[in-house]
């Protein structure tokens, strides 16, 4: 599949690394200019282009950068991919930590519905609550024991079943969280967040989450 990532943090540049060595066609961008990337476009084979060209005629989109970045995206930035695409996102938002306050989000709005109505599309929420390194070394065969499993927000359908696949492929068992507006079961402090989680025990986890965000990833 061709598939464009935006964003070359963390999460975004070990997707970049797995997704090349998997036989993907990566088009990766950042908020600066391509020549920024041009390490991680040699050691993977991937196309470092510029924010605006890396949804063009993707098959998936996904982006991957800090919350409070969200607003600055360039109206339509994903407009460009292929119809029907899946737009996955794996943002967090971390008030005490990173980005300030979100009014929306503060008064209960799931992170990745806020994420939605800011790119103009629906989007599915996965990635967000594993650990980098995780998912650039745990990936596992399916059927093997103990295989970590990633939670999945979003409308269900042929494009949450091309996430689901993709994050088979990568090696986790897809769980599904549900409709996005469900998504705030995987956000950060809830159980599931940041655990390594076998499929049984994830959706136990995201059954017994609360709505109400933690103190923590709270503004104070």
């Amino acid at each position: 599949m061709r598939i464009g990532i935006i964003g070359a943090g963390m999460i975004g540049g070990t997707l970049t690394r797995r997704l090349t060595a998997l036989g993907h066609e990566v088009r990766v961008a950042n908020s600066r200019d391509p020549e920024t990337l041009a390490d991680l476009a040699a050691e993977t084979g991937a196309t470092a282009v510029w924010a605006k060209d890396a949804a063009q005629d993707a098959d998936v989109v996904i982006v991957s950068i800090p919350q409070k970045n969200t607003p600055d995206l360039a109206p339509g930035i994903v407009s460009s991919a292929r119809p029907g695409a899946p737009v996955v996102e794996t943002n967090n938002y971390y008030p005490q930590q990173r980005d300030g306050r979100i009014e929306a989000l503060e008064d209960g709005t799931p992170e990745s519905v806020w994420v939605s109505e800011y790119l103009g599309t629906r989007v599915y929420k996965v990635f967000n609550g594993i650990w980098w390194k995780h998912l650039l070394e745990k990936g596992a065969p399916s059927g093997t024991d103990g295989r970590i499993a990633l939670p999945v927000a979003g409308a269900d359908g042929p494009a949450k079943e091309t996430v689901f696949a993709l994050v088979d492929e990568l090696g986790f068992d897809p769980v599904d969280t549900g409709d996005l507006e469900e998504s705030w079961r995987q956000q950060p402090g809830t159980p599931v967040y940041g655990k390594d989680y076998d499929a049984e025990h994830a959706r136990t986890a995201l059954a017994e989450a609360s709505p109400e965000r933690p103190a923590e990833f709270r503004a104070a």
